[in-house]
């Protein structure tokens, strides 16, 4: 699966000291490359707001693994690499950023969609509590559910509660039945995204 071999690139190759960098830096930078390739590391890095060390080793990582190349111009995805982010962006389709609205946690707010996931929310505090520990204010958990937007357990019906902000998601985001909408809020644009992405993790 997807997150066991994702994870398995954070683990230590050798003794010595422990990385500086998240699964959710490894999720970014392959997002990155994918979208504007090649790109060197010193941008990456720059992007990411993670040190040289840092990058130069997750990049080696990702080399080693076979997803990415390293030339003068900077890192491209090899066919594997293009297959791994295809499999992330199947999973996490969507990543926006919305306006302030009755549920925002923060100056700024990021909305992920984890595709067809529903059925593993609970209650939404588990995501809430992986999306603090990333740094970010909190996270809120939506579920679309046979046309409607359910919060769980504040609303069964948040389109009627909470109409801001289900309308923008809705203009923004193709969605299914299933879908899972976590909203990431923080004081800073990376707080923000870290912590959609670590509550989306706890559903993958």
């Amino acid at each position: 699966m997807i997150k066991e071999f994702l994870e398995d690139l954070l683990r230590q190759e050798a003794p010595g000291p422990g990385i500086s960098f998240t699964v959710f830096d490894l999720i970014r930078v392959l997002e990155r490359i994918a979208e504007e390739e090649p790109i060197g590391r010193g941008r990456l890095a720059r992007e990411l707001g993670i040190g040289d060390g840092a990058i130069r080793t997750l990049i080696r990582r990702l080399r080693r693994s076979g997803l990415i190349s390293t030339s003068k111009a900077g890192c491209s995805l090899t066919e594997e690499g293009k297959n791994i982010w295809k499999r992330i962006h199947k999973i996490i389709p969507y990543k926006i950023r919305l306006d302030k609205s009755e549920l925002s946690l923060g100056e700024f707010n990021i909305a992920i969609l984890v595709r067809g996931m529903g059925f593993k929310v609970k209650n939404g505090l588990e995501q809430r509590d992986a999306a603090v520990s990333a740094g970010a204010k909190g996270a809120v958990t939506l579920i679309f559910k046979r046309g409607r937007f359910i919060l769980p357990p504040i609303s069964n019906d948040a389109d009627r509660d909470f109409p801001d902000i289900t309308r923008q998601i809705s203009r923004l985001m193709e969605l299914r039945d299933g879908d899972v909408i976590i909203i990431g809020g923080a004081d800073n644009p990376r707080s923000a995204e870290y912590g959609a992405l670590a509550a989306a993790w706890t559903l993958l």
